[in-house]
């Protein structure tokens, strides 16, 4: 096999081909990072590339093998770390001009876990300033481009993974989701992306470790890679406070072994955040969701609308916004201006903001709770456009319409994130300028499995195929 050809394999085959010894975790390694040098610079996907330290943990896999040690499900697969996530020894900068050259000295928790499970790190993906923004921009390393269309937006905030995934220069990738980081750049860039139940996979080190919005999850070419992944990331964690177990044995067992969606009951909403949709992306979503039928699933299509939630989410994400940059108020004139704009707004709201944000999200739960008494999963659009220009901070309008707020074009997923249920996008296929379209699938807390084979029959009946920039 070409060493060129490991960096097209799904993460399910290099770990079976590492664990077989029919290929070396070193070659499989040295193929990534052939591949970051070669097709990088025109993405910007990564920021920082580990070289040596992941070429180490290589020949280290290697001989594992070879000594017939006991191997973890990730064993020799590299994984991509989001510049939001610690990681020891290798630069963390948070995406901000204050931390630039910052090096941690531990891991956090889910590296540790990775790590444990045999994955090796790649390095570290491009986020807008402290995960703050829908497009994946910082001054520190600029821009991350789109591979379908490198003059065109990856979305944000992991943005950095969804395009190295998407140009084979990594397999798996790790990131967060508040308003849906995780998902949006999943659509943009097509690939699956999975926001996860609120303390399922521990977020440590975490300023604000009882907040269940923002969380830390999953990103892949494939829902059966994704379902691996998770399965590395899950468990308990005394090291953080809303952590839970995973209530199955293995995600990637159950994606794998499903052959139908029989006796699934399925709802498809084509926009539950009232601001309007673009029609060819409206009409790609409809027609994936529509074709699971074709696999078993029943399907009703119903309007939904969540919009009222918009300002309680602003309120919370404001309130957040001020708990995780408390230490830096001080100097909040050398943050960029989209964070500082964001903490600006959280400070000034008022207490009964948040009470009434408060209410509002309880009240905005129980419709999502009322949902998933009659159908298993809902299905909606994950983003409301496709890939706007990389220099265009959001897009200010859907379908003719004047949207009120730069945050009001993922609606459809804060939304979600709102009542902290878990969600997926996977590709539904592609519009006819060639650019990626998302399918959000959601589902009640812990429906992990569940959301990823619906998402494995999405992705098999409308395949995408490669973007123009991956080698």
């Amino acid at each position: 096999m070409k060493k060129s050809e490991f960096t097209r394999l799904s993460a399910v085959e290099l770990a079976r081909l590492i664990r077989t010894r029919k290929a070396g975790a070193v070659e499989v390694v040295k193929a990534h990072l052939a591949a970051i040098e070669r097709i990088n610079p025109a993405v910007n996907a990564f920021v920082t590339v580990a070289a040596e330290q992941a070429l180490e943990w290589a020949r280290e896999a290697e001989t594992a093998v070879a000594k017939r040690k006991a191997l973890g499900p990730l064993h020799g697969v590299p994984v991509a770390i989001k510049d939001l996530t610690p990681t020891a020894g290798i630069r963390t900068t948070w995406g901000s001009t204050l931390y630039a050259e910052h090096v941690p000295t531990a891991d956090a928790e889910i590296v540790v876990r990775l790590k444990s499970a045999g994955a090796i790190v790649l390095g570290k993906t491009n986020t807008p300033e402290f995960g703050a923004g829908a497009n994946t921009f910082n001054k520190v390393f600029g821009a991350t481009r789109n591979p379908w269309n490198t003059a065109l937006s990856a979305s944000g905030s992991t943005g950095g993974g969804a395009a190295a995934l998407a140009s084979r220069l990594s397999p798996l990738a790790e990131g967060t989701d508040f308003g849906g980081s995780l998902r949006t750049p999943a659509a943009f860039c097509g690939v699956v992306g999975l926001r996860t139940t609120a303390g399922l996979v521990p977020k440590h080190p975490a300023t604000l470790p009882w907040h269940d919005q923002s969380v830390a999850g999953p990103m892949a070419r494939s829902a059966e890679d994704c379902a691996l992944l998770l399965d590395a990331m899950t468990g308990l964690s005394g090291k953080t406070p809303l952590s839970c177990a995973a209530p199955w044995k293995s995600a990637h067992a159950r994606v794998a072994r499903a052959k139908d969606l029989k006796k699934l009951r399925l709802a498809y909403a084509p926009d539950i955040a009232g601001i309007g949709v673009d029609r060819e992306v409206e009409r790609i979503c409809r027609k994936a969701a529509q074709d699971l039928r074709d696999c078993g699933a029943s399907l009703e299509e119903i309007e939904i609308n969540m919009g009222d939630g918009r300002d309680a989410f602003l309120a919370l994400r404001g309130e957040a916004m001020v708990g995780n940059h408390l230490e830096r108020l001080e100097r909040i004139g050398e943050l960029g201006d989209n964070l500082a704009g964001n903490i600006r707004a959280g400070l000034a709201l008022k207490i009964t903001d948040i009470a009434r944000a408060e209410h509002k999200r309880t009240e905005i739960w129980h419709r999502w709770r009322a949902l998933f008494e009659k159908y298993d999963l809902v299905l909606t659009p994950t983003a409301p456009v496709p890939p706007f220009p990389v220099e265009k901070n959001f897009p200010d309008v859907v379908e003719g319409k004047k949207l009120q707020n730069y945050m009001d074009w993922i609606g459809p997923t804060f939304l979600v994130s709102l009542a902290s249920l878990p969600a997926a996008s996977v590709p539904a296929g592609l519009t006819a300028a060639k650019l990626p379209v998302g399918l959000q699938i959601v589902g009640p807390r812990f429906s992990e499995p569940l959301i990823l084979t619906a998402a494995k029959f999405v992705e098999e009946a409308h395949p995408i195929g490669l973007p123009p920039n991956c080698g």
